[in-house]
């Protein structure tokens, strides 16, 4: 199979899937390494390399789903409270085996628009990354990581666009 018939098949295989079926299986530093390495080969104006990404794993990510249940409980008007939607963003932080915050950061070289696009675009290597790798993955951008932002180190130029979740299938 030529390069071109390989991209083809990766780019039509290329889905969401989701943390409900994710196996247990961890995926390797390595595999990691070279999903994160396929963002930044993302097209980017003036070389700004906007996006920031940090990576959730283990205690960290478990410190993650608990404070992400912790911000929809104080942020939900009690009549509109789900147990379920709260009992859900533990489960898919925990379920995955890794948690990636993406963020933009807007360098002010350029439009805000291109340097969101910039970082789509790494995100879609990250995707196109793990479905070479048969690694499960979703890009999720709930309400909820606008108070993220302390966790995440976030500073006044930069905004979250969501998490990326990974795992086996």
């Amino acid at each position: 199979m030529n390069k071109a018939e390989v991209l083809k098949e990766i780019i039509e295989q290329r889905r969401s899937i989701f943390p409900k079926d994710y196996t247990d299986a961890e995926i390797s530093q390595e595999v990691i390494d070279e999903i994160l390495h396929s963002a930044t080969l993302a097209p980017n104006h003036k070389r700004t390399k906007p996006w920031r990404f940090k990576i959730f794993k283990g205690e960290e990510k478990a410190k993650l789903a608990l404070e992400m249940q912790e911000i929809y409980k104080s942020t939900q008007p009690e009549q509109l409270f789900l147990e379920k939607k709260y009992n859900d963003i533990g489960f898919k932080i925990n379920k995955a085996n890794v948690v990636v915050s993406i963020i933009v950061n807007f360098s002010g070289m350029v439009p805000e628009w291109e340097e969101i696009a910039a970082t789509s675009m790494a995100v879609q290597n990250m995707y196109l990354s793990c479905t070479a790798n048969n690694i499960g993955c979703y890009w999720s951008s709930p309400k909820i990581v606008d108070y993220l932002k302390e966790s995440l180190t976030i500073e006044e130029n930069q905004k979250c666009l969501g998490l990326f979740y990974m795992g086996t299938v």
